[in-house]
């Protein structure tokens, strides 16, 4: 009897534990994308009233519409 409630108490810790490292992976990927999405710039265009967003840091980008150049707008 002894034998048996070793071995029931290693596995449910490996399922345990598995779904533990599982639950990290995924909130750490799901966090990684979050990131990468909120790192857009949002920018308006002055000449066709056009909203659209850029990546990275740049200050300044031309509209994908009218190909105008534009400044990042701050809030």
């Amino acid at each position: 009897m002894g034998a048996l409630n070793a071995s029931v108490t290693v596995y449910c810790l490996i399922v345990g534990l598995g779904f533990l490292g599982l639950w990290r992976w995924y909130d750490r990927r799901d966090n990684r994308r979050f990131e990468r999405e909120k790192r857009k710039i949002s920018f308006h265009c002055g000449r066709c009233g056009r909203l659209y967003a850029s990546r990275g840091s740049a200050d300044v980008s031309d509209c994908p519409a009218c190909g105008h150049r534009n400044a990042r707008l701050r809030f």
